[in-house]
């Protein structure tokens, strides 16, 4: 069985320890025992410091603005659909430290070498480019209103940040989420209570929205994808663990990290529209904070949109490289995170005029894909147990065609079918308006299902080359 490895990247990597100010060599290649550090605690801030930011308090703005629901009601489907996105990253992170490999490279073993295109791709192009956008307007917008200079200006103050960051790689970035976690959460607590203490919960839906049991579930699927979004990322920020790395804990401060920071602000979101204010900006949010709180709460945004878009722009460079693609460069991942992050400033600069006019869809989008990739990669490892999937996940001679089939299959079935989008909604939604959105939903069922039947009837020792 080929696997990719190379001893000049190994020994730059023993070399890289523990240093911050270093850039982390190589690309998607296992990281050697001996270069193992961190715990698990770590896990807690690099999820959490990434939420606290103007892009998650526009879910909850959204829930009540967009999905007519009212203020408890939108808490709810924010609990739910964060609590599921929010399980799954805590679970993918345990699989890093067992073989030290990124997320989208254990991919492979449910998709095969070169069938991994689809979800790597996808989440090269979502979170380099596509959050990597979104965010970037967000941080440029607070910070042009907190500085008075132009929205471009700031953008790209806010872009040269980020690439900084991301282009030394792993170390920073842990680091960089730690000392920005005190400095987000204290900002953004105060910011929400006091935006929750001007609330009414008890203020009437806004008209125009869909049946109350749709909007609930369009809600929960915003929120299922702006927490599943992190998902294909998960095992990049835990693969540094020991491999001996308990898998409790890993599990828990991820995805509380998650889970905490999402509710909070997105709640909060939520209770913006029920105080009066009616626009996804960060002034709605601001509007409803003394000035000096206020101030702050914008240095805060631009400040998060940063700690989310290192994690963007770092991980859609290892999901590029998991594609399969030789960069012959030791610094390899350093390079590719920067011509993403210079792709991303491109597609920012276009959005900075209509920013937020379609956060809605691009949320729903995410968990469109992402949910039938959960699907088949968590199949993929239950009918695996037993397996040294390490192996077979860095063999450039696996072929697993039931993963791309499955998942494909699970697009197709449910975004023609159940999407609601203004764009486009499905044949069920436009029939029975109260079902919402159901894409995740039936794309995960699908898939699952799908990968399961195919795994087995393709026989998965012969493809596999790997004994349970």
């Amino acid at each position: 069985m080929a696997t990719v490895t190379d001893p000049d990247i190994t020994q730059a990597q023993l070399a890289y320890g523990t240093k911050v100010v270093a850039v982390e060599p190589g690309g998607v290649e296992a990281i050697p025992e001996g270069e193992r550090h961190g715990r698990p605690l770590q896990l807690l801030w690099t999820w959490a410091s990434p939420n606290f930011e103007f892009a998650t308090i526009a879910v909850g703005i959204l829930s009540v603005l967009a999905f007519g629901l009212t203020f408890w009601q939108a808490v709810a489907a924010i609990v739910l659909g964060t609590l599921l996105g929010s399980v799954s990253l805590g679970v993918l992170s345990t699989w890093g430290p067992r073989d030290g490999l990124a997320q989208m490279v254990l991919s492979r073993t449910a998709f095969g070498y070169r069938g991994n295109i689809l979800p790597a791709g996808l989440n090269a192009l979502t979170a380099g480019i596509g959050w990597f956008a979104v965010n970037s307007i967000s941080g440029a917008l607070a910070l042009s209103v907190l500085t008075t200079l132009p929205a471009f200006v700031c953008l790209v103050v806010v872009v040269l940040a980020q690439l900084v960051i991301a282009f030394f790689g792993h170390n920073l970035v842990h680091a960089f989420e730690r000392y920005a976690f005190p400095v987000l959460a204290i900002i953004f607590v105060v910011a929400a209570v006091i935006v929750l203490s001007q609330a009414n919960p008890s203020a009437p839906v806004l008209s125009g929205g869909p049946p109350p049991v749709g909007g609930f579930l369009i809600t929960a699927g915003a929120a299922f994808g702006y927490a599943a979004g992190w998902n294909p990322y998960s095992s990049d920020y835990t693969r540094y663990l020991p491999k001996g790395t308990r898998k409790l804990p890993i599990g828990l401060f991820a995805g509380l990290g998650c889970f905490v920071s999402c509710c909070l602000l997105e709640i909060a979101g939520a209770a913006v529209v029920t105080a009066g204010q009616t626009a996804v900006s960060p002034a709605s949010f601001t509007n409803l904070l003394p000035s000096v709180v206020g101030k702050a709460t914008l240095l805060a945004i631009c400040l998060g949109a940063v700690s989310a878009n290192v994690i963007n722009v770092y991980s859609g460079a290892m999901s590029f490289m998991a594609l399969g693609f030789k960069v012959p460069l030791a610094r390899a991942r350093a390079i590719v995170a920067v011509v993403f992050g210079l792709l991303g400033l491109l597609v920012a600069s276009f959005g900075l005029r209509n920013a937020g006019q379609s956060y809605e869809a691009f949320l729903l989008i995410i968990a469109y894909w992402v949910a039938p990739w959960l699907g088949v990669v968590f199949t993929d490892r239950y009918l695996r147990r037993g397996q040294d999937v390490g192996v077979l996940a860095q063999s450039t001679t696996h072929v697993n065609l039931a993963g791309p089939i499955a998942m494909a299959v699970g697009l197709l079935v449910s975004i023609p079918l159940f999407a609601n989008q203004t764009l486009y909604t499905g044949p069920v939604p436009r029939a029975i308006p109260s079902v919402g959105d159901l894409t995740a939903v039936v794309g995960l069922v699908v898939a699952a299902v799908v990968y399961a039947v195919l795994h087995r009837t393709l026989g998965r020792g012969a493809r596999d080359g790997v004994v349970a």
